[in-house]
């Protein structure tokens, strides 16, 4: 069960117990999503600049595509080891209540990524539609990165308010 705390916004829950918190700080899976997450996060940007000089020259097809698919890799690494994560520091591998609506967008996320990988794989899809279905990708995965970067702010929030000191 989460603790409240006063906001000035009125009280809301804090993300973690201090078990929870206890668990968060002593795995090792915590130190490798903060690796996993700038570089899926640089592979992105990359990426994003590859598909964006594709679409609007028509070169760079390769290059877009091997963007895309490091990019989805980085996805799905990260996918599963915050499952572990999540499992460590609440005993459940998905849906924990605290990141419950983080890992329903994510599955949209993934979705998206996958139909990507489904059309190169199959030639569902053109060159053309596969880079706006990645574009749609990359758009969710942006709306679900900052829905974990303000997670990360409200832990920092509940701890320096634990401690006293001004956040």
């Amino acid at each position: 069960m989460t603790q409240t705390t006063g906001s000035s916004s009125g009280t809301r829950s804090r993300l973690y117990t201090a078990e929870e918190r206890a668990r968060r700080d002593a795995t090792p899976w915590t130190i490798v999503q903060g690796v996993l997450a700038p570089a899926q996060f640089l592979a992105f940007a990359v990426s994003l600049v590859l598909v964006l000089r594709f679409l609007w020259t028509g070169e760079g097809y390769m290059a877009a595509t091997v963007s895309i698919l490091v990019k989805t890799g980085f996805l799905y690494v990260i996918m599963v080891t915050g499952a572990i994560w999540e499992k460590v520091v609440f005993g459940q591998y998905l849906f924990a209540p605290a990141f419950f609506w983080e890992d329903v967008f994510s599955f949209a996320v993934i979705a998206l990524h996958t139909l990507y990988i489904y059309g190169l794989w199959t030639g569902a899809f053109t060159p053309h539609a596969l880079m706006f279905i990645t574009l749609a990708a990359y758009a969710t995965y942006v709306v679900n990165a900052g829905q974990f970067l303000r997670k990360l702010r409200l832990a920092r929030l509940d701890q320096a308010s634990e401690q006293g000191v001004p956040a």
